[in-house]
């Protein structure tokens, strides 16, 4: 028997169909060979490509876990796939087909009037338009809940007023999907952003997710008419269930950047020669690169198992849970032991460790802080919340 391939240790590519496998591959090459060589210098300048949207969409990657209305309809492993294979590059790329797909689609494919889905779905998949999610805010992270963005109507108008923070793709929106407080409880609303009283604002000086568009979105009298609300859902369980969405793609994607850190060091220590050997023939190397293989592989194996939960439709939000905060975690331990094996090097954009360790760091804390998936856990083993 052949010895197993360092790649793929478990042979995980056997778990997944043939259709699976083929979105892997097909992400997978989009990555390596358009997008890889520029990562870099885009993490460097901080910014994101526009022109990716519709690169993404020809792909059929927007909403791909999503039916209808110009929308791809492919299995939970094979958006999780898709989603690992985008963020083998940067987390960006997968935070950008991650915020459109699950936050600012989903509601409205879940949530929408059959209306608001045929004006905006089909173009959103296509990557005509691109989408943001306002949930937070700036003294509102992990308990959205106390929300202060506010809904009022105005005869059959709604008048929205209230800030959002931390929004990935705000700048770059066409549409936002705005969560606020209103008389009947929280309600989301479809908000396009030349309405006047919308401004997104780019926040600077970030250390970690550069090759991404991060916004704080000001609503000053912002006014919609009266079809621009979700009229599917009301209360907290419209936004949560968009997040658990999300964080599917994350417990997959955090897979990728952690697999890119351990082949790079594989690599590296592979082709670097000290003391007359290579670096890889030291024990303490071989130390760590075997228990980078076994936490890159036991996440790929989780992040699968969930996504077959999820397709045969048994997967609950804590699961989510689990596997985010575990493969986030997972992730951040390789991507640090990773940098560390380069030395010097692994400081430098020339390798891709130092973006995947600075942007784990914000992967780490975003769609659920690692100490709320904790209390998620908590409470689903026990049957009482500990949150307050």
């Amino acid at each position: 028997m052949k010895n197993p391939d360092p790649h793929d240790f478990l042979a995980l590519e056997q778990l997944m169909d043939e259709e699976e496998r083929m979105v892997a591959r097909t992400v997978r090459e989009l990555v390596t060979e358009q997008l890889a060589p520029q990562l870099g210098d885009w993490f460097e300048k901080g910014e994101f490509p526009r022109e990716l949207a519709t690169e993404f969409g020809k792909l059929g990657m927007l909403g791909m876990h999503l039916s209808g209305y110009g929308c791809a309809g492919m299995s939970a492993v094979s958006y999780g796939s898709a989603c690992l294979e985008l963020e083998a590059g940067d987390s960006g790329l997968r935070s950008f087909v991650s915020v459109q797909g699950s936050l600012a689609m989903f509601p409205i494919w879940k949530f929408g009037s059959e209306e608001q889905k045929q004006e905006w779905l089909p173009r959103m998949a296509a990557g005509e338009v691109i989408g943001c999610f306002g949930l937070t805010e700036p003294d509102s992270g992990s308990d959205p809940s106390s929300m202060r963005t506010v809904a009022r109507q105005d005869g059959d108008d709604w008048i929205l007023n209230g800030t959002k923070m931390w929004i990935t793709n705000g700048s770059i929106a066409d549409m936002a999907i705005i969560w606020a407080r209103t008389d009947e409880g929280i309600r989301g609303f479809i908000v396009d952003t030349t309405t006047p009283g919308f401004t997104a604002n780019t926040v600077r000086h970030k250390m970690s997710l550069r090759a991404s568009v991060t916004s704080e979105l000001v609503l000053d009298n912002v006014r919609l008419p009266a079809d621009a609300v979700l009229p599917g859902v009301t209360g907290m369980k419209g936004p949560l269930s968009c997040l658990n969405e999300a964080r599917f793609g994350i417990l997959f994607g955090a897979v990728g950047a952690a697999r890119n850190c351990y082949e790079t060091a594989l690599d590296y220590t592979m082709s670097r020669t000290q003391f007359g050997r290579s670096l890889a023939s030291f024990q303490l190397t071989q130390d760590k690169l075997a228990d980078m293989l076994i936490r890159v592989n036991r996440a790929h194996l989780l992040a699968l198992h969930l996504g077959k939960l999820k397709d045969a439709g048994e997967l609950t939000p804590a699961q989510i849970s689990f596997g985010k905060k575990d493969n986030v975690a997972q992730a951040l331990h390789v991507a640090r032991e990773a940098r560390a094996m380069l030395g010097a090097n692994g400081i430098t954009l020339e390798y891709p460790i130092i973006r995947h360790m600075n942007n784990l760091e914000s992967v780490y804390t975003y769609e659920g802080t690692n100490e709320v998936h904790t209390l998620v856990l908590g409470q689903s083993i026990t049957g009482m919340g500990a949150f307050r």
